[in-house]
């Protein structure tokens, strides 16, 4: 991915350059500036790949792009901006206004502060977040409900091979290797296009994830990296986690962790990182979903993926730009979110088996230990979570949660824990933003 960030106004070079610089992170190989149509634009990228920059007649356009599929753009006339981003959100994009009213616009918020305060998110789907779900539907694919499920299975497997390979570009390509169904599915599909594949898997010592993630890595025959956690490497890296995040959701930092340590070692090795992400909303891999009516099914699945933008794909992308390294999401491809959304309900969780006709499609790609294992909480299955509960309660007094729990904003914090991250995001953002440009996970509520 890359960086864009900009101001409506003319000769704003110096200001737009700092916003780079801030999240240069992001691409800190080169870094393009542009003056015109009333106002500067700049980006700073690693790969000419990941950007859309120039000028067209009296507009300047910019955009952090990887392929047609996640994409943020702001096009720039007359002083104005007109903004665009992908309709799942894997791009990021905010918008902010300095005190004289001058528009500005960035991949992260820690580009627009402390000069901005009133932030908001450019919402997904071209900045229309209502049209998410209608896009949706829209793209459905028609037919695939009288298809028999072995069948089905296999065109399933094809759409996700072609999604694969359309995200590989050369040989530089790693995969997340969690340990579960998802990351599994596309390393192994990915082993067909790249020589010795590289995975990278994360966690404490002992957890379920680092087992599971070795024996497919032995199955696959990929060059495995294993990095050990201990609670001392989760509490120094957890405040450049949340820096990064923009965020102190509990559930979004938690995930992150192991997610940001692997990104670390994967950069120093590839430049492109494939990732599972997505698949539990679109196949309905949450332990949750198979207490709900088949009938009530899908659009639970639409709420959780029109979501994703604050929740899995953040942390994918601000995990990965951390290093520099491309994100490649191979369940939001058009493709296979279209296939995904036009299968029927009753094959996706059949006898209390979520992602099933998911499962059925890659069952011959992988040992039945992992095509079949049932699904654990990411931080869960890295061993994660009683390691942070512990550093939550050590830190944290009684007294002291009840005095900071309610925000100045309104928002109840959930726990010790929400409270260790605020503090951290506080250090570094300030308390006195609005925050409705943050997501929040459905655990975490608001005082009346």
């Amino acid at each position: 991915m890359a960086g864009i960030a900009g101001l409506a106004n003319e000769n704003r070079y110096a200001e737009v350059s700092e916003m780079l610089r801030r999240i240069s992170h992001r691409g800190n190989n080169r870094m393009k500036i542009i003056e015109a149509g009333e106002t500067t634009i700049g980006v700073c990228w690693n790969d000419p790949d990941a950007i859309h920059f120039g000028e067209s007649g009296d507009r300047v356009f910019v955009s952090d792009r990887a392929g047609t599929e996640q994409f943020a753009t702001a096009t720039a006339g007359n002083g104005e901006f007109i903004f665009s981003r992908d309709t799942l959100g894997v791009a990021p994009l905010y918008k902010g206004y300095l005190p004289d009213g001058t528009v500005g616009f960035a991949s992260e918020v820690k580009a627009l502060l402390p000069e901005m305060k009133l932030l908001e998110e450019v919402r997904p789907g071209y900045g229309t977040g209502p049209d998410l779900v209608d896009n949706m539907q829209t793209d459905m694919q028609s037919g695939l409900s009288v298809m028999q499920p072995d069948a089905l299975a296999m065109r399933l497997k094809q759409v996700l091979d072609d999604a694969v390979s359309a995200s590989i570009r050369n040989e530089n390509t790693g995969t997340w290797l969690s340990g579960g169904l998802d990351s599994a599915a596309v390393t192994a599909l990915a082993a067909n296009y790249v020589g010795k594949i590289k995975t990278f898997t994360a966690g404490v010592e002992g957890a379920p994830d680092l087992e599971y993630a070795a024996r497919t890595a032995k199955y696959l025959g990929t060059e495995h990296h294993e990095i050990i956690v201990g609670m001392n490497d989760l509490a120094s890296v957890l405040p450049e986690v949340i820096y990064h995040l923009e965020s102190f959701d509990p559930l979004l930092v938690r995930s992150s962790l192991l997610n940001f340590i692997a990104a670390r070692i994967a950069a120093d090795n590839v430049s492109d990182i494939l990732t599972g992400e997505g698949a539990d909303e679109l196949f309905a891999g949450y332990h949750y979903l198979s207490s709900l009516p088949l009938a009530e099914l899908t659009d639970e699945l639409l709420r959780l993926t029109g979501k994703l933008h604050n929740t899995a794909l953040q942390r994918v992308d601000r995990c990965a730009s951390a290093f520099g390294l491309t994100p490649r999401l191979i369940f939001t491809h058009h493709a296979v979110k279209d296939m995904a959304f036009a299968i029927p309900a009753d094959y996706k969780i059949v006898n209390g088996e979520g992602k099933w006709i998911l499962r059925k499609a890659v069952e011959e790609l992988l040992p039945p230990e992992i095509t079949w294992r049932s699904k654990a909480k990411f931080w869960e299955g890295g061993g994660v979570n009683e390691k942070l509960s512990e550093i939550a309660e050590n830190t944290i007094s009684d007294s002291d949660f009840r005095k900071e729990r309610v925000l100045p904003n309104g928002w109840t914090l959930t726990g010790k824990e929400e409270l260790l991250y605020y503090r951290i995001f506080r250090d570094f953002f300030g308390d006195d933003i609005s925050l409705s440009w943050m997501g929040r996970t459905d655990t975490c509520t608001t005082v009346a």
